[in-house]
Formats: C-alpha cells, sequence, structure tokens
C-alpha cells in the first residue's frame, strides 16, 4: 500500500452491477486500497435491485479496503441515478428499487409531460423532459401498478441518498445534483416542485432534505459492526455518479465529457442553467453550484458486447468499409427518446463482414452521444478542446477511434480510472480542507492523460446513421 502523507478519505461508487470503495490519500490523491463488491440486477420487462444487497456491498468493498478506510476521516457516495427507493416506517425497502434502465414508465412520463404544459413548460421549470428514467415517471408507474407499495412507503430516496442515510442514521437527505435528475425538483426555483408533487400523489414529507454544496450529510454514529469506518467520520452530501465524475475529472466549463460504460453519457459543466425543450439534453445540476447538461443513452458498451457475441467476435474485431447501419437500441432507448425501440441493421450486402456490421455497432453507439453534442457545451465552447473519454470503454481502441473518426476532434484519455469513486473522495476531502471538490480533483491531475489527435469527420457515416434514424423512427417508435 502506498505510504499516505495526509488524512484519508473514502469515495464510493454505487453503480447498476456494483459497489466499489476506494481509500484516497487527501495531500496527493493516491489510491491506497480499494475494494468492490456485486450487486443482482433482474432482467425481463424490469431492472430492479434490492437496496439491502447494495448496504452489503458497501460494507463488503470497505472491508476488502482493510484497515485504511477504518482510518478514513470522511467518506462520500456517488450513486446510479434516477432509481426510485421506496422505504416503509423501519426504513426498509418496501419493493426493489426502479433502476434508471427500468423503462416500463414510459407510458406515464408522456402523460405527465401533456399534463403538466408540455415540453417547453418542463424544460422552463425543472431545466429537463422527463423521460422514462426520470424518478418521477418511476413514482407514477408504481401508483398505477402497485398502490399497496405505495400506501407502505414512508419514504422515497435516490440509490445515493438511501446508501448516505444508512452510513450517517439520520434523517434523509439528497443533494442538488442527484436531486435534479427526479422530475420533482425544480432548477427554476432550486425547490421541490409542490405540483408535480400532488400531481403524482407524493407527500413532500416523504423526500429527503437537499444538502447545500460543501454541508455534511451527517457523520458516522459507530452502531454497524460491520460497517469498517470510524466513529464519527465526516459523511459529505454524495451525488449521482455524473456529477461524481465531473468532480472526479475537476471539469470546468468548455470541456465536454464522453462516458461509455452500460450506458454512454455526454455533459459538460456550464455557468447556465439549461433548458432544452426538444428533451435531447437533461438539464441537470452539478455537485457545486453550477450546471451539468447532460445527455444519456441507455445503450452503449454492453449493446456493442453483445453485439459482438452475437457475431461470435471478438469486442476489438472491427473493420472498416461496408454499407452496414446498426442503431443498437437493445433496451429502448433514451437519446433519442424511443423507450420501446429494438436494435435495428439495414445497408446489408453479400460483401458485407462480421467485422463491418461490429464497427457498425459502434457507430451507432456513438453516433447517439455525438448528435448530443453541441447542445452539452455553451456556444463559446472551443472546438479544439479534447473531449475526455471516460468509462469502461475508453480504453478500447476501436470506441477510441470511433470517437475519433464521428467527431473530428482530439480525444484526451485520463490516466485516472473509477472518477465516479474518485470524484466522491474529492467531495469527502474538501469537507476536511475547505477547498472546492473540483479543485482538490485538478490538484490530484485526475484528468490528465494522452491525447489522441484529431482526424477527418467521417461525415458520410454520420449523414447515413442520421437518415436512417429518421427514416425509421415510425418503425421504432411503434417497436
Amino acid at each position: 500500500m502506498p505510504a499516505a502523507e495526509g488524512p484519508l478519505v473514502v469515495g464510493v461508487d454505487s453503480s447498476t452491477q456494483s459497489t466499489k470503495a476506494l481509500v484516497v490519500d487527501v495531500a496527493t490523491g493516491a489510491v491506497v486500497a480499494s475494494g468492490q463488491a456485486p450487486h443482482t440486477v433482474t432482467t425481463g420487462a424490469g431492472h430492479e435491485s434490492d437496496p439491502e444487497e447494495w448496504y452489503g456491498a458497501l460494507r463488503t468493498a470497505l472491508a476488502r479496503c482493510g484497515d485504511a478506510a477504518r482510518r478514513a476521516a470522511a467518506v462520500s457516495v456517488g450513486g446510479q441515478q434516477h432509481g426510485l427507493v421506496t422505504l416503509d416506517a423501519h426504513g426498509r425497502p418496501v419493493r426493489p428499487a426502479l433502476l434508471w434502465n427500468d423503462v416500463r414508465s414510459a407510458p406515464q412520463a408522456r402523460r405527465l409531460v401533456a399534463e403538466l404544459g408540455g415540453p417547453k413548460e418542463w424544460a422552463e421549470r425543472f431545466g429537463s423532459v422527463p423521460g422514462a428514467s426520470f424518478t418521477v415517471a418511476k413514482w407514477a408507474w408504481l401508483a398505477e401498478h402497485e398502490p399497496a407499495a405505495v400506501r407502505a412507503t414512508a419514504a422515497v430516496r435516490l440509490p445515493h441518498d438511501y446508501l448516505t442515510g444508512r452510513l450517517t442514521g439520520g434523517p434523509g437527505t439528497t443533494d442538488r445534483g442527484d436531486v435534479s435528475g427526479t422530475g420533482w425538483w425544480a432548477s427554476r426555483t432550486e425547490a421541490y416542485d409542490e405540483d408535480v408533487l400532488d400531481r403524482v400523489g407524493l407527500e413532500p414529507a416523504l423526500l429527503p432534505r437537499v444538502v447545500a454544496p460543501g454541508e455534511a450529510a451527517g457523520a458516522v454514529p459507530g452502531t454497524d459492526p460491520d460497517l469498517p469506518l470510524a466513529k464519527g467520520a465526516l459523511v459529505a452530501a454524495g451525488t449521482g455518479d455524473n456529477a461524481a465524475a465531473a468532480l472526479g475529472l475537476g471539469l470546468l466549463p468548455g470541456t465536454a465529457v464522453l462516458s461509455l460504460g452500460t450506458s454512454g453519457t455526454v455533459y459538460a459543466v456550464s455557468r447556465h442553467r439549461p433548458a432544452d425543450p426538444s428533451g435531447v439534453v437533461a438539464g441537470f445540476a452539478d455537485a457545486r453550484g453550477d450546471w451539468l447538461p447532460l445527455a444519456c443513452t441507455l445503450n452503449c458498451t454492453l449493446a456493442v458486447d453483445r453485439i459482438a457475441a452475437l457475431l461470435g467476435l471478438d469486442r476489438e474485431a472491427v473493420e472498416p468499409g461496408g454499407t452496414a447501419t446498426l442503431l443498437p437500441y437493445l433496451d429502448g432507448e433514451r437519446t433519442p427518446d424511443l423507450p420501446n425501440a429494438s436494435g435495428l441493421l439495414t445497408g446489408l450486402r453479400h460483401d458485407t463482414t462480421g467485422g463491418q456490421v461490429l464497427q457498425a455497432a459502434y457507430d451507432g453507439a456513438v453516433h447517439a452521444l455525438l448528435s448530443a453534442l453541441d447542445h452539452v457545451l455553451d456556444a463559446d465552447a472551443d472546438p479544439t478542446t479534447p473531449l475526455l473519454l471516460i468509462g469502461g470503454g475508453a480504453r478500447g481502441t476501436a470506441w477510441q477511434q470511433t470517437v475519433r473518426r464521428l467527431s473530428g476532434r482530439p480525444v484526451r484519455v485520463p490516466r485516472a480510472q473509477e472518477l465516479v469513486a474518485l470524484g466522491a473522495a474529492a467531495q469527502a476531502a474538501s469537507l476536511l480542507t475547505g477547498e472546492d471538490p473540483a479543485t482538490v480533483a485538478r490538484r490530484w491531475g485526475t484528468s490528465e492523460g494522452p491525447v489522441l489527435e484529431p482526424v477527418e469527420r467521417d461525415e458520410s457515416a454520420l449523414q447515413r446513421i442520421s437518415g436512417v434514424r429518421e427514416e425509421a423512427r415510425r418503425l421504432l417508435e411503434e417497436a
């Protein structure tokens, strides 16, 4: 284990599939210990997970960090966004959490948009036009399909809220970054919106207090003997995973991030509150007091890996050329808003190769992200600034080359990994040092890494994919 110079903090990334914990030296940013434990997620019509399993995974991940976790002075949790956690009067889950990629609530999202003034009104009030991923739509779905569960609910939380509450043992808290993805927190007023809460039958008393940036959510009480954290360790507000990754990169306005994971995201920090009535960009808040306009796709690395498996190919076995176009919407899609879509393959010829079809899957996934790039960046952003490529796919050669070819921009691949956990660690460190957490991350050098030079943008491929997507929209909507 590297020697630590300063106090230690713990950063947690509770994602869809697992929980990861890093113990980080505040003085240098060195990771002195790490641990990980998996989650179970249902498959089929819905995507659900047991919050109790998240907490068990957190304890296991911390235990695997050894004594370093017990010496940490502060901890923070970055968690998967949008998930609906319903707790009873004793703080136990009423039912499994509905996760971000559960699209059964698409009809409820469409109904809410129509009933509360349409997309423009939603964008102006909330910064976002809610889709199936948003928590408000999930609550509306639950009220319609499982009214007994709603009646049994005494508290409503997001995934990171739930884990923060388990760490502090105190009243429920959230932060502006994560709560901005619910659909019931208005970015215009930075407060819960009573009109929406009335519409979906959700009592404000069931919701957590929104902790201000830089404020602690509480401290570890030391009452759980299986939680390897010191009594009195400070617990930061935590935030959603994308806001945490932005902290982990020390992100400044003008730089866009492409995150390639189970989902794909493209986002940037902005000083201006976003309000996109098209619904392409979600106008999220960040964890510091600024804004984080973001577009998200449901299908990214796992979808492309699935295509590779169907073809019997290694994920890197791409080949150039050909006329194939593949829209890898295997789980429905969020950007574009096609929750009922399935994958679509067209343009096959006798000479089409499996490698060309696989490259088409990469192209389809990256195209969906790049189509939102100009919407998340401020108008005065410098187009020569490298895109930051992060996430599980960022170190894959095929992903790197596809992003370069379709964007025509330089690409930087930060050497630091586990940026959600690092961002949470920077947030925890800021409680000890009084620094802005993004400043902490920049001091740690988390965004440093090699820059891949730009190549000529493949306009023909971009036009072909855009054309197929528009021509097939009705088919995809009805799938």
